[in-house]
């Protein structure tokens, strides 16, 4: 990569910072738009300025199976400060781990109690100021996403198709992966893809190679068209390389290089190899699915003594320099759109506990590659 040469790893992965950061920006004024569409403030405001997140959405009307995923909207909101949200004590928290997230409280800031709109909040006659915020949202609220975001959140348990994400309801029922194939042209999500694994790949390289070294075999698992793993190869020529994806991706598949090409369904089964390798998959799928996927990465690998693991490299939210609000929000943002596709940005434990219930020992972070890191673990 040219690039290489002219900026240092830092660099380059504090521009992507950058870039990142600012393109989400669409993700804070949803987060904002599902907020006031659903009244969340209203709803703190009637609990006495400070509750948890099921009461809230108890008294806001939102279903429970909803609460995960209000817990990241209302992330958003805590960090960009619309709401305080006080954790429990280090101690409680160890005494529930399952549920130190509901035991949260989320407070009323100047700027959420604005957006309450029950009489006592104006003067007399005075119209609510939750109206100008509505008028100032009103391109973000009108777009596709967003209406997608807001119907999704809205809808009751006996309304609720399994399955279905905020962005099939904005795009007809089409998923990510559908509209990808159809709409290539228009929606060039393949190759933004391909485009992210050219960037970073030598980055990775530059910056942890030791996490390759002494392999033998590695299967890319969901691979494309085989950029990180033909990266992979170069740099290590006595490392065999294999692409496992499906056979529409497989069929594509460039001739004549260093890489091997199965096609085949992660689901289902993953060839043998001494190790597996798993590029900015994970977050594309729930708790259940990443479990199913890491008992079959499991299954192919090698024994841990002899040099068998998973390489993920992934999004670990709350990973960083903890005074670098600008890395804090992309990883919230990221997580609001990644929801879009019932997909999950996860923090450590939330990553430790699918790693464990998939069989798992260990595993080791290296926070090395800006907001993602590189994630090795172990059977």
């Amino acid at each position: 990569m040219a690039l290489l040469a002219e900026y240092s790893s830092q660099e380059l992965l504090q521009a992507e910072l950058q870039l990142w950061h600012q393109s989400l920006g669409f993700f804070k004024s949803a987060a904002l738009a599902i907020a006031l569409d659903l009244r969340i403030a209203d709803a703190v405001h009637r609990l006495g300025g400070a509750a948890t997140l099921p009461q809230i959405l108890a008294e806001a009307g939102i279903s429970p199976c909803r609460l995960r995923d209000m817990r990241r909207v209302m992330r958003v909101l805590t960090v960009s400060g619309i709401f305080i949200v006080q954790h429990p004590d280090e101690a409680a928290a160890a005494a529930a781990a399952e549920s130190r997230h509901d035991a949260a409280v989320y407070k009323l800031t100047a700027a959420s109690r604005l957006l309450v709109r029950d009489k006592s909040s104006t003067a007399t006659g005075q119209l609510p100021h939750f109206l100008t915020v509505q008028l100032l949202l009103g391109p973000v609220r009108d777009s596709p996403v967003s209406m997608g975001m807001r119907k999704w959140f809205r809808q009751q348990g006996d309304q609720q198709q399994p399955g279905l994400s905020p962005f099939a309801m904005a795009y007809g029922g089409q998923t990510v992966w559908e509209r990808a194939e159809h709409d290539a042209a228009a929606f060039r999500f393949n190759d933004a893809m391909a485009a992210d694994t050219a960037f970073l790949m030598p980055i990775v390289l530059r910056e942890c190679a030791e996490v390759f070294r002494g392999l033998t075999s590695l299967v890319d698992v969901a691979g494309g068209l085989g950029g990180a793993a033909a990266t992979i190869a170069a740099a290590f020529p006595d490392l065999k390389c294999t692409v496992l994806d499906l056979p529409q991706v497989v069929a594509k598949a460039p001739s004549g290089t260093d890489v091997h090409y199965v096609a085949g369904d992660m689901f289902e089964s993953i060839p043998p190899a001494n190790a597996v390798f798993l590029k900015w998959i994970l977050h594309d799928w729930r708790d259940d699915e990443c479990v199913k996927i890491l008992k079959n990465c499991k299954q192919a690998i090698s024994p841990r003594d002899a040099g068998g693991k998973i390489i993920i490299i992934d999004m670990v939210v709350g990973s960083g320099p903890s005074d670098d609000i600008k890395h804090a929000e992309t990883q919230v943002l990221y997580d609001l759109l990644i929801m879009n596709i019932n997909g999950v940005e996860r923090d450590e434990q939330e990553w430790k506990k699918i790693f464990f219930e998939a069989g798992f020992k260990d595993y080791k972070i290296i926070p090395v590659l800006g907001v993602r890191s590189v994630i090795e673990l172990y059977p």
